[in-house]
């Protein structure tokens, strides 16, 4: 079977681009795609893929797209992964990044989840919540991704695209207004300046207050890119990425015997006067494409980030014999911490993919290359006291009434990794109906970790080998079987309370599936068996450390479905999940037993993402409305205290868009109607993060 360029292109979209332009309709904020005007668009080819559709690969993927994204009103990265059933939400350390789990298992909690941007890491490091206004969609690319990423998570994979350069002026100005005075300007204009050469500038403005007392948030992304047409098989794109944030970092509620109310959702617990922790990141990333024939192409590129996160914070003690709260039921005893993060993460690629055929058998080959170097620092300074020393009343704080103790090291690490891999990835055509995968990648890392404040240094140097193997049997046009087997590992940053480095993670993921696709319905239902060892959650003992668990075994179902009625559109995700631990531990300091078959942290059993939307006409201007509905069944909310459960929740939201002109819209957006008060993730029960109240968004675009 030969998969042409085309279908390629439309099934999944690109992260590199090719020099072929088809007609299809602008990518704005406006409603011009229901409308019957075409434009030219460049698309854009996607890593780590090769030349075969999502449709033939023995592999369940989500893509959350960009209509999906502008009816929600989504803001953030972490906002969108709500509507995936795969996605729970993990702690999100004082709000100052995206934390996800995948399938059910979670990563480093003192570590943000980890993503990729067009194929490269984007994840590491310290950028703070990812802004949405650059992301055109998002693949959510589940199972052991090491075969082909190196390093990577048994439940998946989050791949960003970003919008890309166009030849054809076309663009849109966004305001947006609403709850807890949010206030946000965001732009993206693209165009061609000569015509071998075009540009694109996207960037957004944000200063708001929030549903928690104090916590304003200001930010500011700015996103430049050009795209260079050296020949008619040969180009280049460079992207540019800014941001700045400043937030107050922000530990949530305290929740006392299982009470959500305990205190208001609102009430902050830290200290105003500490002031906002300020988040700098910028990044480069510039790749090629040439296409050596009409079967073979040569694609690389390289990728730089540079990020720092720097702050001071008062953070519930969560040490029992330290906490006064425990005593009286009303003193709050706080630590203070100041954090001195960085990051330098650099990765370089090249890739040849293409098709021969040999003794009748069509070979769909991927070659490459990879390599990266990682540079982390994780330095936290803090005040620990005992009992009334630092404190706070729970229910009539009086902010700024003690003087704000110094502080002195805790830690401070300096680590660096190395890597390089090799990889070679064949999809056989072994039959009009049958194709097989086969695939494996090979990894030389090296690790080094310096802690300054206890002089320890430590190194280690590993190979690791990912197989890949997969089975597909196409049953129709429409509709296709598969099984897939994969291994994955991910090396992990940080040491312990001692200073020893934690080592990787290690996985292998059994996985059966059924696709089916027609012009109006996608759908994909999977079934998969995953097991993780060496797995970290915070330490109970050591405050700010992490402490292996051992192993892990995840098990469940996944179904999502897109589908496009002439009268309706409709998004489901639903997700059943058994994750549990697959050892037993105990820890020797607090003698607290976890045994085999304990839930993981903040992964719910049942997740389920709907929404609805209709199209229509109302006194000839366009409109689009709909509803979205989010359940997230009860979870465990302390990995050490597996009494704590945070109650399961359901929230609804709606929306809608009107056209008032062909390039003017009016959009409204609604969540939480019910106003459901809940948490959405919790570290303990006395760091728990409540979710936010009813509040609506308003929003002007001019389109052009």
């Amino acid at each position: 079977m030969k998969y042409g360029f085309f279908s390629t292109a439309l099934l999944l979209g690109c992260a590199q681009f090719t020099p072929v332009a088809i007609a299809t309709t602008a990518n704005t904020d406006t409603a011009l795609d229901k409308q019957d005007l075409e434009r030219i668009t460049i698309e854009y080819r996607q890593a780590y893929r090769g030349d075969v559709p999502a449709s033939a690969l023995p592999q369940a993927i989500t893509t959350l797209d960009q209509q999906l994204l502008q009816d929600v009103g989504v803001g953030s990265l972490q906002d969108a992964m709500d509507f995936t059933a795969s996605a729970a939400r993990q702690n999100n350390s004082g709000g100052m990044w995206d934390s996800f789990s995948l399938r059910g298992f979670p990563g480093n909690e003192n570590m943000p989840a980890g993503y990729l941007i067009n194929g490269f890491s984007g994840g590491r490091g310290f950028s703070g919540p990812r802004d949405a206004a650059s992301i055109d969609y998002i693949e959510v690319l589940k199972g052991p991704g090491s075969a082909l990423y190196g390093r990577s998570e048994p439940g998946g994979a989050v791949n960003i695209i970003t919008k890309k350069p166009q030849n054809v002026a076309q663009g849109y100005l966004k305001t947006e207004w609403g709850s807890f005075d949010h206030q946000r300007l965001e732009g993206d204009i693209t165009g061609g300046l000569t015509d071998e050469l075009a540009a694109r500038f996207v960037g957004s403005y944000s200063d708001s207050d929030s549903y928690r007392d104090f916590v304003t948030k200001r930010a500011t992304s700015l996103t430049p890119s050009l795209r260079w047409q050296l020949s008619n098989n040969t180009s280049v794109l460079y992207e540019f990425e800014w941001l700045k944030r400043e937030q107050l970092f922000d530990r949530g509620i305290v929740v006392l015997n299982s009470d959500l109310n305990t205190v208001p959702h609102s009430r902050y617990l830290g200290e105003p006067g500490d002031g906002p922790t300020k988040i700098y990141a910028a990044g480069h990333q510039i790749t090629f494409e040439h296409f050596i024939n009409d079967d073979w192409q040569l694609t690389g590129g390289f990728n730089h980030r540079h990020s720092t996160l720097r702050g001071f914070s008062s953070d519930t003690e969560l040490s029992v014999s330290r906490q006064s709260l425990y005593d009286d039921g009303h003193t709050l005893t706080r630590q203070r911490r100041y954090r001195d993060y960085a990051s330098e993460d650099s990765s370089l690629r090249f890739e040849l993919n293409g098709e021969l055929s040999t003794f009748g058998v069509t070979h769909h080959l991927l070659i490459g290359a990879d390599a990266y170097r990682y540079e982390l620092k994780t330095g936290l300074y803090r005040y620990r006291g005992g009992k009334g020393s630092y404190d706070i009343d729970i229910f009539a704080p009086e902010y700024g009434s003690q003087p704000l103790p110094e502080i002195g090291l805790l830690y401070d690490n300096r680590e660096h990794q190395r890597a390089v891999g090799i990889y070679l990835q064949d999809q056989l055509d072994l039959s009009e109906h049958w194709q097989a995968l086969l695939g494996v990648r090979m990894d030389v890392i090296s690790q080094e970790i310096l802690e300054i404040a206890s002089a320890t240094d430590s190194s280690r140097h590993d190979q690791r080998v990912s197989p890949r193997l997969g089975l597909v049997y196409l049953l129709s046009d429409a509709i296709s079987l598969y099984s897939s087997y994969s291994e994955g590992f991910l090396p992990l940053s940080g040491t312990d309370a001692q200073g020893l480095p934690f080592g990787s993670e290690q996985s292998h993921s059994l996985e059966v599936g059924a696709k089916l696709q027609t012009h109006s319905l996608q759908a994909t239902l999977a079934l998969f068996d995953a097991h993780k060892s060496n797995i970290l959650v915070s330490d109970p003992v050591n405050v700010g450390f992490s402490a292996p668990l051992g192993s892990a075994r995840s098990r469940g179902a996944e179904l999502d479905i897109s589908y496009q009625a002439p009268w309706f559109d409709t998004q489901l995700s639903y997700g059943l999940l058994n994750t549990q631990t697959d050892s037993d531990s105990l820890n020797a300091d607090w003698g607290v037993p976890i045994p085999k078959g304990s839930p993981l942290v903040n992964v719910p059993k049942h997740t389920l993402a709907l929404v609805l939307s209709r199209d229509f006409y109302l006194n000839s201007a366009y409109l689009r409305a709909g509803m979205s509905f989010r359940f997230v069944d009860d979870r465990l909310g302390d990995a050490a205290d597996l009494s704590f459960r945070l109650p399961a929740y359901q929230v609804y939201g709606a929306f809608i868009r009107w056209q008032m002109t062909e390039q003017l819209t009016l959009s409204l957006n609604a969540n939480n109607l019910f106003d459901k008060a809940y948490i959405d993730s919790s570290y303990n029960a006395l760091w728990a993060y409540p979710g936010a109240p009813r509040n609506v968004k308003l929003g002007v675009s001019y389109g052009f």
